[in-house]
């Protein structure tokens, strides 16, 4: 095994723009800027945004201006969407959004594409979602290569600007549906197992397994999300880690809130039973000081022999989790 493989493998960042309670999010968009300064400082590959809807404690609703307002920041980091899910757009809006923000920011911007809904069953409805989208899913993503292509110069419709740039395409998913369609059309594969682990060996077993080579990729490329949250000691990461926990019980028992502060130990808003479903939905979490971190974090790339790791940070204040992304950089280049 090698001791650092994590030293050979691409680290980027996913943002959900969490709001912290007690926090708005105008300081949010201010700390997200700030940190993609630094990501990129650090050796950072890629600073991705992810679309949700009627929450509270998440403010990457308009996705495609945050990242504007990111890429407009920074000067090299890659900026893109972790994802854009897709069935709440208009293919052609999307090729559009995207085509402005390539032409902005040339050889920079990625677009990730989801199928699910990034929000409850009557938000979803309110932005005026079909009932099939999610089956249109693979035509849509066709549609919008469509768009994006050299040859649709003299189709009826166009995406200007849009048309003929090079715009990396990804396929994000939680379940082996998104392993399936990701391999069929040769396109780069991010799994979400920072919130849905269950699947992902299998997922990314089918992706590579059925993977056909096409115009943008020529061999499977796996990118999997996980939760970190680092420290100096140990001890400073699992009591940072409270309020990430206590933000995801909110989702498993339907109890939303903004990011809390953190609390002296787990025990103090969860019982044994609560623990065990927190822990079946966020298997993918590595908590501790540098060491601790590296092994484990080394351990699940030999496991999965991913390509990338796109790493979520839910840490209530903004130079703790400032300095958690600092330590893995120095982690990944020692």
């Amino acid at each position: 095994m090698n001791t650092n493989r994590l030293s050979q493998t691409h680290i980027s960042i996913l943002d959900l723009a969490i709001v912290r309670d007690g926090g708005t999010a105008s300081q949010t968009f201010k700390n997200s800027l700030n940190l993609a300064q630094e990501a990129e400082k650090w050796g950072y590959n890629r600073y991705w945004l992810a679309e949700h809807h009627n929450m509270p404690g998440i403010a990457s609703s308009a996705t495609v201006i945050l990242i504007g307002h990111i890429a407009a920041g920074t000067n090299a980091i890659r900026v893109g969407s972790g994802g854009i899910m897709l069935p709440n757009h208009a293919p052609l809006v999307v090729a559009e959004q995207f085509g402005t923000l390539a032409t902005l920011f040339p050889d920079r911007i990625d677009l990730g594409l989801g199928r699910a809904p990034g929000t409850d069953q009557f938000t979803a409805a309110a932005l005026k979602r079909d009932d099939h989208a999610a089956m249109e899913f693979p035509s849509n993503i066709e549609e919008l290569q469509l768009y994006f292509s050299q040859g649709n110069k003299n189709g009826r419709v166009r995406a200007i600007p849009g048309e003929g740039l090079d715009i990396p395409i990804y396929i994000l998913g939680s379940s082996t549906d998104s392993a399936y369609l990701a391999a069929a059309k040769g396109l780069p594969y991010a799994f979400a197992s920072h919130f849905a682990p269950a699947q992902l060996k299998m997922a990314i077993a089918i992706y590579r397994n059925n993977f056909k080579p096409s115009a943008q990729l020529s061999a499977p490329r796996v990118i999997a999300c996980v939760n970190v949250i680092a420290a100096d000691t140990d001890d400073e990461a699992a009591r940072l880690a409270t309020s990430f926990k206590k933000l995801f019980l909110g989702i498993i028992t339907g109890n939303r809130q903004q990011l809390q502060p953190p609390f002296e130990s787990d025990g103090d808003f969860m019982g044994p039973v609560e623990e065990g479903a927190l822990q079946q939905m966020i298997a993918y979490t590595f908590i501790g000081g540098p060491q601790k971190v590296q092994k484990e974090l080394n351990l699940f790339l030999d496991k999965t022999q991913v390509d990338e790791l796109m790493i979520a940070t839910a840490v209530y204040d903004h130079e703790a989790r400032l300095n958690s992304y600092r330590i893995l950089s120095e982690i990944k280049n020692s």
